[in-house]
């Protein structure tokens, strides 16, 4: 067997592999010996048929045997005697197959990349210190009690204005028919100014009384964000039963014990501030993760393998589109196809399995391993963020060994992100205004 080796890059080779025509001969030989001790063929006993009568009736599933085994055989000892890492399936070339002559064929590998000692000490980052304050836990009441709030018809009379809840009926006709997006349906709760069904309809109700029908025309645009309706001209007929305001409720004890298990008001403010500054923890976290990556990514120079990027663009586009079912969209209804997304986030694929190749390569330099208490902590830190008991977590996984390495590697890999942090130069900076209030 002869076998060169054709470098694409540092992490694809091509393997072109040549059988011997005597190894090729022998192996076709071997396998009509083998079949014609079984093969059942018309006007011989069995075991008595003519190699050549055997040709004529089996010679395609003979070579396609043959060829196959010649493959698989060749091809493994030659990855093995040049000691080439594969991943993934190699992608084999096999061209028309002649018994009586030497079997030329090549095999396409995507290896893993060979990445030297990586030098992490003394990365330059900054810590931004967010803190949460009283005017944000005022924000986090203000909104609760907007979802608590009742909304009840005004003791005045007046005409409807814009951001005015009011009750109504209506519905949309196309073409003087019923039309399925816009049903008839009565006295529902409409905010003017949401814009629902478009802006022109909410600009008719300014102005209605209570008790007024009126009829009117909204044209939508073909790129109108609601393709249900986009590129249609409907008839709206509109009865406005009522116009509401809020009522807040008082920010009391009262208050707090609706809200939850609160027993006062003060409670619930202490509350939403350890929920704020866990939020901004998290937050100082991920960004001083992320300013590692990109330093680890500049300073880490190596090609990445196509096929790592594609599997992990496939789990982006997954978690994307499982996403978007939970929340009731589309793809269509976004305007965006599979390739779109492909487009969009090909670059986070590469930057993420070359984070995980870097931090896979540290875990080994450094030895990281993880404790007991450890892995009994990050049961118990999934267990709390999904709201499940940790003893199923624990078993889950301990049920699962593919499932609980894969948990332990992400282990190893914040293991690993903390080792890089304690080992860089942290600057400490105060949150522009703008950004602390976002919260």
């Amino acid at each position: 067997m002869q076998v060169s080796i054709e470098d694409v890059n540092t992490v694809k080779k091509i393997l072109h592999i040549e059988v011997p025509e005597e190894k090729v001969v022998s192996d076709v030989d071997a396998a009509y010996n083998k079949l014609k001790k079984t093969a059942k063929v018309n006007g011989f006993r069995t075991g008595k048929a003519p190699r050549a009568v055997l040709e004529r009736k089996f010679k395609s599933d003979v070579h396609a045997d043959v060829v196959s085994h010649l493959v698989q055989t060749t091809l493994f000892e030659a990855i093995q005697e040049n000691k080439l890492k594969y991943i993934g399936e190699p992608v084999v070339d096999m061209p028309d197959f002649d018994p009586k002559s030497a079997y030329k064929f090549s095999a396409t590998l995507e290896l893993m990349p060979e990445l030297g000692p990586i030098d992490f000490s003394g990365i330059q980052i900054k810590k931004t210190m967010y803190e949460p304050s009283e005017n944000e836990v005022d924000a986090q009441l203000e909104m609760i009690r907007k979802n608590l709030a009742k909304r009840v018809a005004l003791d005045e009379v007046r005409a409807a204005q814009q951001n005015d809840y009011v009750l109504i009926d209506y519905e949309g006709l196309k073409d003087g028919q019923p039309f399925d997006a816009t049903p008839k349906v009565e006295n529902t709760s409409h905010k003017i100014g949401s814009a629902v069904f478009s802006n022109d309809f909410d600009d008719q109700l300014v102005g209605m009384q209570p008790g007024e029908v009126k009829v009117f025309d909204v044209v939508y645009a073909d790129t109108y964000v609601n393709k249900a309706l986009a590129g249609n001209t409907l008839s709206f007929t509109v009865k406005l039963n009522a116009i509401q305001h809020e009522v807040l409720p008082e920010l009391d004890d009262e208050f707090a014990k609706r809200v939850g298990d609160f027993e006062t008001l003060d409670a619930l403010r202490d509350a939403i501030m350890d929920n704020l500054k866990s939020g901004y923890d998290k937050r100082m976290e991920q960004e001083l993760n992320e300013q590692v990556h990109t330093n680890l990514i500049e300073k880490v120079s190596f090609e990445v393998p196509d096929l790592m990027v594609q599997y992990e663009l496939a789990s982006i586009i997954a978690e994307a589109e499982k996403a978007f079912m939970m929340n009731g969209i589309s793809l269509e209804q976004i305007g965006k196809t599979r390739e779109d997304l492909e487009k969009e986030y090909g670059g986070l694929a590469e930057k993420q399995v070359r984070r995980h190749l870097i931090l896979g390569a540290l875990i080994k330099q450094e030895k990281i391993d993880l404790t007991d208490e450890e892995m009994e902590a990050g049961f118990e830190e999934t267990a709390k963020a999904i709201h499940q008991p940790v003893e199923g977590i624990r078993a889950f996984y301990k049920s699962n060994p593919d499932k609980i390495e894969y948990f332990k590697h992400t282990l190893l890999e914040k293991k690993a992100l903390k080792l890089i942090i304690d080992n860089s130069v942290i600057e400490e900076i105060k949150p522009e205004l703008e950004d602390a209030s976002q919260e």
